[in-house]
């Protein structure tokens, strides 16, 4: 018999789609706005020394707080409840991003990121306990974790457009000032990108608080039955196994997409077609065609991963074996990387667009797949911490690493040269990270028969 959602499902539902949303619209700020924020605040070439350092503080400082503070609020999330941790999780990063707008020097600017990132790691994790717990029914909790992680894409492809926009309309808008002292480009595109961030967090504060909490969780509560969590019941002899290669596996699906797509925005300005593009034009003028253009680069990737992640929701209800599931989108991706960052990257624009659309296919979907594989490996009273360590010390603490990997090894004192190198060092990370997530799925365990309880 066909299972109908009631109204406050549906509600439930829309409201998880949001948060997925505004989850990734914050972390993919940073790749849009990363290269325009530090040529005003730090005055350094790209490619030089001093910039590309600051490109890998931006990305692996805010993501190791995140990830630290992230496990903490799993921890929380088992203790205190799925609910209310996920309201307070959105206040962080709506009020934080809105004040980044505002960032007078690049450490300010790296601080307020740093909030973003603590608040959307522990947002993710309470998300996916929460909706796993309100629909346990097998079959539909595996629908509505996968399409709502599709809007996920949407959050992608949203903080583009509004990139997009704030090109074409930046200098009609009010002028920004930081905290009563002037900033050096007040209509600065890559500030109101920033700020967009607040108006997706409204309707979540709005609704979600009343939402209910989490039947399973409350009701362990409720009776007094409800098992004290640790970090140290993850590595117990029943869990360990599945808690390291989780972990590994995750920090390659997130180094797939720091260490090589999240680059794109840095790579673009080299390519010829660009070039020709800004010939001949003021800078800020060639800069906004840069940012237009990479916005229009990540828009077609954010479509393709959207594409792997309803793929994969669909996949999910009729492929039992999880290995295999995963797999489907590892051995492409792997071929994929080298040959969209290596070659397409340096040589043909047309041909990016291409490539990034199955890059991020194979490379999102994988972040959707971690969503429904790890509710059913971890008891209830283990489900917040056990998620929370895969998805924070996997994925936000070693996985992010890689963009800084990235960013160090493609220091290069050849302004001119900076993009290809580092599109050729993505490459050479993405095909790594892809080979190590694909050996250790050999040992990925299934999850049982019935769900973790």
């Amino acid at each position: 018999m066909k299972q109908r959602l009631t109204p406050i499902q549906w509600l439930i539902c829309g409201i998880a789609a949001i948060g997925f949303a505004f989850d990734i619209y914050e972390i993919l700020m940073l790749p849009l706005i990363v290269r325009p924020a530090l040529l005003e605040l730090t005055g350094a070439a790209p490619g030089s020394p001093e910039f590309q350092m600051w490109v890998g503080r931006l990305f692996y400082i805010p993501a190791f707080a995140g990830g630290i503070f992230g496990l903490i609020g799993g921890y929380l999330t088992d203790r205190l409840g799925r609910r209310r941790v996920l309201t307070y999780s959105i206040l962080i990063y709506a009020v934080a991003a809105f004040l980044s707008g505002f960032s007078t020097s690049i450490e300010m600017l790296l601080v307020l990121r740093c909030f973003v990132f603590v608040g959307v790691c522990v947002e993710f994790v309470a998300a996916v306990a929460w909706l796993a717990e309100l629909f346990p029914q097998p079959q539909l909790r595996e629908k509505v974790l996968g399409y709502t992680q599709a809007f996920s894409s949407l959050g992608g492809l949203l903080v583009a457009t509004a990139n997009g926009l704030a090109v074409t309309y930046a200098s009609s808008l009010p002028a920004i000032s930081g905290f009563g002292m002037d900033v050096q480009s007040p209509h600065a595109v890559w500030r109101y990108t920033l700020m967009s961030g607040v108006l997706p967090a409204i309707p979540l504060i709005l609704i979600r608080p009343f939402l209910p909490e989490s039947p399973i969780w409350e009701e362990k509560k409720r009776a007094g039955t409800l098992k004290r969590p640790s970090i140290a019941a993850l590595f117990a002899p029943d869990l360990r196994r599945t808690t390291i290669v989780t972990t590994i596996m995750f920090a390659m699906s997130y180094g797939a997409a720091f260490g090589a797509i999240q680059q794109i925005p840095q790579i673009v300005p080299g390519l010829q077609e660009v070039r020709a593009m800004t010939q001949g034009q003021p800078v800020p003028a060639a800069r906004a065609i840069e940012q237009r253009v990479s916005s229009d680069v990540v828009k077609v990737q954010e479509v393709g991963g959207l594409a792997g992640r309803v793929l994969l929701a669909v996949l999910a209800i009729y492929i039992v074996s999880r290995r295999k599931l995963i797999r489907l989108f590892q051995v492409p991706g792997l071929i994929l990387m080298p040959i969209v960052f290596g070659y397409f990257a340096t040589h043909n624009l047309q041909w990016l667009y291409v490539g990034v659309f199955f890059a991020g296919l194979c490379t999102v979907a994988q972040f959707s797949f971690w969503g429904n594989y790890l509710p059913r490996v971890y008891p209830v009273h283990l489900r917040g911490t056990g998620e929370s360590f895969a998805a924070n010390i996997g994925g936000r603490l070693i996985g992010t690493l890689f963009a800084w990997v990235t960013a160090t090894l493609a220091i290069t004192p050849d302004r001119a040269y900076a993009p290809t190198k580092v599109a050729l060092v993505a490459a050479g990370v993405g095909f790594s990270v892809y080979l190590v997530g694909l050996i250790a799925s050999f040992w990925l365990p299934e999850p049982g028969a019935e769900d973790a309880v």
